[in-house]
């Protein structure tokens, strides 16, 4: 077996997904915490091309952040095909929640997902959901995890790549070339960040620029950081890293639209600048980000000097994978009805990537456990008439 060595930080839940894949498929890998040990994460940018985490080598191979397709094709083991009464796509707060009260109905069920925590893993501080006056993002997720790793739920680290629907039954493929049947399907894979959407935006991701904080935050320490968005997120990302960094260059294209207590605790760092109104206009550097271009509403343009930029400019629904399954509004967002359903029968929808207007962990959690009722009220109907 070839060594296998994974660079980390502390609080990357990315990181912590590639340890459980290695662990649950029985390799035995070394690990390097490269937020701790700064000659480490020097050597891991030097042998990746990397500013990022995580890192995998596997003998000679660098393998950038979870790529579960690869690792699949390295160390996975072809499934059978089992034939499951749910099957949910996506593990954040709405999926994992659908997965309990489905095995608390004594449904077979599995779930897919890219990730474990979906876009709740990038809160720095959660101080709005009950039961917790304070927790990180991270932290409550694990909790949500070690809750569903107690039932019998399958659980794959894979994205999907294709649903269709034959006899009564949904044919779900994945990158990683394993299919799986269903009786009926619950979406929650929520969304992915938006683009910056300035030339030369794919070249510096990973190399300067970062679109979570919680993994590549302390790879900065000690170096200039920027900070792109106005809202929550990009609030809290540029506190927390200015206790990281040197200098934290807030950007915020129109007006602050956080949360009041956010923004209080934005005025109390002296070590934030904000630049308000203004946008990216350009990314300058070589192999790495060294600095940005700004402009206001004047039409003056700034170069400012960084090591370090954090996006954190929204969300967009993550449905690229469904094409024209089921119904989509305006917003590209699964749309839903008051229960969960959506227009096709059997698929039903929770969490961030509905129509559903407002986005916080809490009303994806509940939304979850009503897919997964009337989901469990769909398989009894439809088996029964089989």
């Amino acid at each position: 077996m070839k060594q296998v060595t994974v660079y980390s930080t502390k609080n990357c839940p990315y990181c912590r997904m590639v340890k459980a894949f290695l662990d649950r498929n029985g390799v035995k890998f070394a690990t390097i915490d490269v937020g701790e040990d700064v000659d480490a994460a020097k050597r891991m940018v030097a042998l990746s091309g990397q500013r990022g985490v995580p890192v995998i080598t596997v003998g000679d191979e660098v393998i950038v952040g979870f790529d579960s397709q690869r690792l699949t094709e390295l160390f996975g083991t072809a499934r059978a095909g089992d034939v499951y009464d749910v099957l949910i796509s996506g593990a954040g707060p709405a999926g994992l929640t659908a997965a309990v009260y489905c095995a608390r109905k004594l449904l077979k069920t599995a779930i897919i997902s890219e990730n474990i925590g979906g876009q709740a893993l990038q809160s720095w501080a959660i101080e709005n959901y009950m039961g917790y006056r304070m927790i990180t993002g991270e932290d409550l997720m694990k909790k949500f995890e070690e809750q569903v790793r107690e039932l019998n739920i399958h659980f794959e680290l894979d994205s999907i790549v294709s649903i269709t629907k034959n006899n009564g039954l949904f044919t779900v493929k994945t990158a990683g070339e394993w299919t799986f049947l269903a009786w009926s399907l619950i979406l929650a894979q929520g969304n992915r960040p938006k683009n910056l959407g300035v030339a030369g935006e794919e070249r510096f991701l990973g190399r300067g620029l970062s679109i979570c904080s919680t993994c590549d935050g302390p790879l900065y320490r000690g170096k200039k950081v920027a900070v792109v968005g106005g809202g929550n997120s990009a609030l809290q990302t540029a506190v927390e890293m200015s206790g990281i960094a040197t200098s934290v260059s807030l950007i915020v294209r129109s007006s602050l639209r956080a949360d009041e207590a956010y923004i209080t605790m934005l005025r109390s760092k002296p070590g934030i600048t904000v630049h308000m109104p203004a946008w990216i206009t350009a990314l300058q550097g070589d192999q790495f980000l060294t600095g940005i271009t700004i402009r206001n509403d004047n039409g003056t343009e700034q170069t400012i000097s960084i090591d370090g930029l954090f996006v954190e400019i929204g969300w967009r629904p993550n449905t690229g994978m469904l094409k024209d399954l089921v119904t989509l509004n305006e917003r590209g967002e699964v749309a839903i009805d008051l229960n969960c359903h959506t227009n096709v029968p059997g698929i039903f929808a929770a969490g961030d990537v509905t129509s559903v207007k407002n986005k916080q962990i809490i009303i994806a959690a509940g939304e979850g456990a009503k897919a997964a009722l009337e989901a469990h009220e769909y398989v009894m109907r439809n088996k029964k008439a089989e």
